[in-house]
This record gives C-alpha cells, sequence and structure tokens, in this order.
C-alpha cells in the first residue's frame, strides 16, 4: 500500500481518537460523580491527571520516536492508549479510574508528536497542504463530535461506553499499523537529556495544572499561585539549561527558524481563541439558554462543517495566494464572527448561532491549513521529531490557556443575576464577555500572521500542476542531454 495513504488512516483514526477523548470523558463529569459520590474537585482529577501526565511524555517524544522508531513509538502508544481505555470503563473505583486516566495520558503524550512526525516525514514539503487537510479531519470533527456522541452513549448505555468507545478503533488501527506502516529511525540519535526531561516534565506538569484548576480553585489560592510559578520558574531554568546544552531534549534552537517560531506563536494564540470559544459556547447553551446536551451539540457542529468545505477551498488558493493572505483574512473573519456571537440573546433563533458556527470553522481552516503547511516549511526530516514535539506542547498550551482565560471571565461576570421580580436567572453577558475575549485572542493572532512570509514557505506552494511541469521540463533537459552526448 502507497505509505502516504497507510500513514494517513492510521493518524486520523488515532488523533480522532485521542483528541475526542477529551470533550467526551469531560460530558460524562457528572455521571461519574454520580457513580463515585463524589463531585466538584474530587472527579475533576480525571481531567486534570490526564493533562498533568500528557505533559510530562511531550518533551521526550521526538527523543523516543527518532532513537527507537517512529512506527514503533506510534504504535506502542496506541497499543496503550486502547488498553488504559477499557482499564478506564472496567473502573469500580474513583482512584483506580485517576491511575488508569493517567496511565492513558501517557499514551496520549506520545501519540500526536510522534503521530505528526510519521506524517510529515513522508510527506514532501511540495504536499505539505495534503498534510495541512488530514490534519484537520481529527483536529476539528473529534471536538464537535465528542459532546454529541458523549450524550448519547451515557443516554442510551453508560459512563463506561465513553472509554469502550475507543477500543474497537483503537485495535483496528494498530492491526492496520501493523501490517501498512514503514519504519523510520533517526541515524544520529543523542544520549537522553535526563535532567531536561525532568525539568520540562515538572515545569509543564505544574503550568498545565494551574491552567486547569486555576479557574476553579481561584488564581490567587496558595496551590494554584505556587503551582503556577513553580512550574514557569522550571521552565525558564529548562531554556537557559537546553539552550546551552549540546544534546537537548527538546531543540529549542528551531525557534529561531522565522516561520515555525512565527507559526507556532500564532496557532497558540488562534487556537486559545478557538478552543475558548468552543468551551463557552456550549455552556452559553446549556447553562444560558437552557437547551439539551444533544440540541447544543448540533448548534455547534455546524463549525466542523465549516471547516471541511473552507478547507478544499483553501487547498487550491494556497499555492496561488501563499500562507499570509490566507491567514490574515480567515482570522479578521472569525475576530468578526465572534464579536457577533455575543449578540445572541435568550431569544435569538439558535439558526443564527449555528450560521456564525459555521462561519467561525469555515474562517479558522484559512488558518488552520496554511499554518500547518507553512511551519514545517523548512524544517529537516532529522529535525522533525522535536519539532514535532514542539508544536504538540504549544498546542496544549494553547488549548488550555484558552479555557483557563474563557473560564476566568466567565466566572468573574457571573453565571447568574437577579431578575427585576428577584428570582435568579442565567446571567448571558458572562458568556457575551466570553465570545468578546475569544474574539480579541484570534485578533492578536491575526496580527502576528502579518509577520509570516510567503518565500519562507515557498517549497510548500508548489501545485500539482507545477510539479508535472516541473518534471516534464527536467525530463525534457535530461533527453536533451542525453541527445547531446550521444552526437558527440
Amino acid at each position: 500500500m502507497n505509505p502516504k495513504i497507510s500513514v494517513s488512516v492510521v493518524f486520523v483514526a488515532a488523533m480522532f481518537m485521542s483528541i475526542m477523548d477529551g470533550t467526551i470523558v469531560t460530558v460524562a463529569l457528572p455521571s461519574l460523580g454520580r457513580q463515585f459520590g463524589v463531585s466538584g474537585a474530587g472527579i475533576d482529577a480525571v481531567v486534570v491527571g490526564y493533562l498533568v501526565s500528557l505533559a510530562v511524555v511531550i518533551p521526550a517524544s521526538g527523543w523516543l520516536g527518532d532513537r527507537f522508531g517512529t512506527k514503533r513509538i506510534f504504535l506502542s502508544a496506541l497499543a496503550l492508549f486502547s488498553i488504559t481505555s477499557a482499564m478506564c470503563g472496567l473502573a469500580t473505583s474513583l482512584p483506580m479510574l485517576i491511575v488508569f486516566r493517567i496511565l492513558q495520558g501517557l499514551a496520549g503524550g506520545a501519540l500526536t508528536p510522534v503521530g505528526m512526525a510519521l506524517l510529515y516525514r513522508t510527506f514532501p514539503p511540495a504536499e505539505r497542504v495534503q498534510v495541512s487537510r488530514i490534519l484537520n479531519i481529527p483536529t476539528v470533527f473529534a471536538p464537535a463530535m465528542g459532546p454529541v456522541l458523549g450524550g448519547i452513549l451515557i443516554t442510551q448505555f453508560s459512563w463506561r461506553w465513553v472509554f469502550f468507545v475507543n477500543v474497537p478503533i483503537g485495535i483496528l488501527a494498530c492491526l492496520f499499523g501493523l501490517l501498512f506502516l514503514n519504519e523510520y529511525y533517526e541515524e544520529s540519535v543523542n544520549s537522553f537529556d535526563v535532567l531536561g526531561f525532568i525539568l520540562a516534565a515538572v515545569g509543564l506538569s505544574l503550568a498545565m495544572y494551574a491552567l486547569s484548576e486555576g479557574p476553579n480553585y481561584g488564581w490567587s489560592s496558595v496551590g494554584i499561585l505556587g503551582s503556577g510559578i513553580v512550574g514557569v520558574l522550571i521552565l525558564v531554568a529548562f531554556v537557559f539549561i537546553e539552550l546551552r546544552s549540546s544534546h537537548p531534549m527538546l531543540d529549542l534552537r528551531l525557534l529561531s527558524n522565522r516561520v515555525f517560531r512565527t507559526c507556532n506563536l500564532l496557532s497558540l494564540f488562534s487556537g486559545a481563541g478557538f478552543l475558548g470559544l468552543l468551551y463557552a459556547a456550549p455552556l452559553f447553551l446549556q447553562e444560558g439558554r437552557g437547551v439539551s446536551a444533544l440540541t447544543s451539540g448540533l448548534t455547534t457542529f455546524p463549525e466542523a462543517i465549516g471547516v471541511l468545505v473552507s478547507t478544499q477551498i483553501a487547498a487550491r488558493l494556497y499555492p496561488r495566494v501563499g500562507p499570509r493572505r490566507l491567514i490574515v483574512t480567515g482570522l479578521m473573519g472569525v475576530t468578526v464572527f465572534m464579536v457577533l456571537m455575543s449578540f445572541i440573546g435568550q431569544n435569538t433563533s439558535l439558526w443564527l448561532m449555528r450560521g456564525l458556527m459555521f462561519l467561525i470553522g469555515a474562517g479558522m481552516a484559512n488558518a488552520f491549513l496554511p499554518v500547518q503547511a507553512a511551519a514545517f516549511a523548512t524544517i529537516s526530516p532529522a529535525a522533525t521529531g522535536h519539532a514535532s514535539a514542539l508544536n504538540n506542547a504549544q498546542r496544549q498550551i494553547g488549548s488550555s490557556l484558552g479555557v483557563a482565560i474563557i473560564s476566568t471571565v466567565i466566572s468573574i461576570v457571573g453565571i447568574t443575576q437577579l431578575s427585576h421580580s428577584g428570582a435568579v436567572v442565567p446571567n448571558l453577558n458572562a458568556y457575551h464577555a466570553a465570545f468578546i475575549t475569544s474574539a480579541v485572542l484570534v485578533f492578536i493572532a491575526a496580527l502576528i500572521a502579518f509577520k509570516v512570509r510567503d518565500s519562507d514557505a515557498a517549497s510548500t506552494m508548489q501545485s500539482k500542476e507545477k510539479d508535472s511541469e516541473q518534471a516534464t521540463s527536467q525530463e525534457a533537459s535530461l533527453e536533451a542531454a542525453l541527445n547531446v552526448n550521444a552526437s558527440v
């Protein structure tokens, strides 16, 4: 089988399963709380444990893939994720479930960056737009489908099926990968950077904990403030040490690559704004408007359709227009549409929101695809593992940052208020403020996008027609040279 097809199939299946796990488990938290007789911080540990363990493995994922083979590590992570999903579904106590979720996070931390490295090593720069289209499938559809599928599984079966649903997907993807994936080793792999790994793992874990739990406990609480400050200080020390290391755990020197640095920075802000919106929209619908979980999911789902439709257009425009204009136009449009979301009231037709969600998805596609294609345009195959780990760390921080900021804004404004009659009613202003905050984050990303240079991504802007013409020209030149040699 064509390696490009086999890598794409396994990657989409694995990433869909991994990314959807985040949103689908969130829907199950109330059921888990009732099952184990806990609530609030106690049940939040199911999510926090996963996020923290995820952060531990990400820094080492690039080295592991290069040293032991990207296929071997990817399929091992996929198998562990599937096994621990089954174990989570079979858990009979909350401590047991938390332990299994931590193990699941360890697998998920390696799954995404190593999978991305597989993709980028399989597709040459001229075909990176195709890679971006592949990446968009799980990245966009999984978060959108998670709440819908989670609601159906919990309603029709039980919370256990939220975890069991991963198992058949994981088994089939593993078997397919064993048969058809090609192995890749990096010829010169440095020794394992123990100090760098410890600093990155501890620093990222503390930072992820603070970001995820800050809105729940309050940013001024001793535990959150202490975790955040210590985490940041450790990460600062990690940066200084890694820049001076001859064999770093994460090659931070890759950030000196202009297009890679710029694309990751704008991805951080755009991802924070976009995922912050995806967090706030269901809350607005269910808590503010009082609709069902299924109606909420179906109202936000048009975002995924917008991405799917617009991706096809952006892929055709990219070789001619280049990344900068597509990204700027897309993010500016998203900024406007997010601001318009703040005008949706208690009695506004949900079809208006569905239309705006579709347009937001369409605009984000014009940023997702060019950013993903351009970011790795000048990254060598040897550096792809480290670059994927850095990119994935940025994605995790960006998503946690977005949710943390939006949660804080909603809690500051207040989710309820007193009506004129003295009754407690939902405060839609809290969600409107969240939508505007998301728009501000995306607008910052749009300003950063002006620094993207099309010339830096030139290797990814060759259309198939140009590639064909270039190949024909090369063949003609070779034929002419052979004719000259023959005549001589």
